[in-house]
């Protein structure tokens, strides 16, 4: 294999047989942190810059700026590193530290974002508004706007739906996809619709999103929900919404490590939630898929902290310690 780019996607495809209550629904979970850069969004990071070095709109020594919660700068850190590209990233405060430093590492320039955007209260739209200044200001640069280049579905279509459909024999009849840009869950449907497949896709979004009709409000997990629509999120028509507290994610993130010694990180723990509250309604032997964006070394200090959970959240040790077990029951979004 020739370059770390080409390592990117193949990721693993596991049963998951301890995550349910129930046996007779088959649960599948793609691992998405086994990409190099750890994420799911290595993907569309590396074929947005593929495609625009194609194109001529970007050529080696020039600079790519763009907005991220932190996945996508880095999954972008690697391929402008990669191709001899400068970076600036802009993120807010709520990119983690782990996310941070990373971004440094690869060489990127990290702008962070403290003040949400007068206007609309939102820290997304202020990021926004800085990209768009850097990008008027800065030469030779470009914008990826991973919020609308159709470059991002497709590397979910041509690569993290095929690869699910093609491990299971094109036989799922739900798959559970988190939200954020909107691109991964876009690529699913445009892989699902071309090929014909009956698979119900389920868009899980956080409570305090404005995604798919919803109400915008504070969120502390990072790159999960969006605070304003999206070109990509207007394009996705899901079959079913469910919106999962950032309490839910929490639970589920710690389910997963509990019952299957999986470490994921927040919107994964988001679409366990999904699952586990919709699998009771499931007809015996439906057969499941879930996305899990990344692994759980960047939530150490938020979803893995029970300090910050009691903190943030409310939930002390005793009653996280219970939920998790499954002895309370997490409150589900309104």
């Amino acid at each position: 294999m020739e370059g770390v780019l080409n390592a990117i996607g193949g990721t693993p495809l596991v049963a998951l047989r301890r995550l349910l209550d129930r046996r007779d629904v088959e649960i599948f979970a793609k691992l998405e942190s086994a990409n190099p850069g750890g994420s799911a969004k290595d993907r569309p990071a590396a074929e947005m810059i593929r495609a625009a070095l194609q194109s001529g709109r970007l050529v080696p020594g020039d600079t790519v700026i763009e907005s991220s919660s932190g996945n996508m700068g880095v999954g972008l850190a690697q391929a402008c590193g990669y191709h001899g590209l400068r970076l600036i990233c802009v993120v807010d405060a709520r990119t983690t530290d782990v996310n941070v430093a990373t971004l440094r590492a690869f060489g990127a320039d990290v702008r962070v974002v403290d003040k949400p955007d007068p206007r609309t209260g939102d820290l997304l739209a202020a990021r926004l508004a800085l990209v768009n200044h850097l990008v008027e200001t800065t030469p030779r640069a470009f914008w990826p706007d991973q919020y609308a280049n159709d470059a991002n579905p497709q590397a979910h279509a041509a690569g993290t739906m095929r690869e699910i459909d093609e491990a299971l024999g094109g036989e799922v009849d739900v798959i559970f996809v988190a939200t954020s840009t909107a691109g991964t869950i876009l690529g699913c449907q445009n892989y699902l619709r071309e090929h014909d497949r009956p698979t119900r896709l389920v868009a899980v979004d956080a409570e305090g999103s404005a995604l798919f009709g919803g109400f915008r409000a504070p969120r502390r997990i990072p790159g999960f929900g969006a605070g304003v629509e999206t070109g990509l999120s207007r394009a996705a028509h899901p079959d079913e919404i469910v919106r999962i507290t950032e309490l839910e994610s929490v639970v589920g993130c710690r389910r997963l490590v509990a019952r299957e010694a999986i470490f994921a990180g927040g919107s994964s723990g988001a679409v366990v939630s999904a699952a586990e509250r919709l699998a009771d309604g499931f007809a015996a032997g439906t057969r499941c898929a879930v996305i899990l964006p990344d692994g759980g070394r960047g939530y150490l200090p938020t979803v893995y902290d029970d300090a910050w959970v009691e903190r943030e959240l409310g939930c002390d040790t005793e009653r996280l310690a219970e939920l998790v077990a499954g002895e309370a029951r997490t409150p589900a979004a309104a």
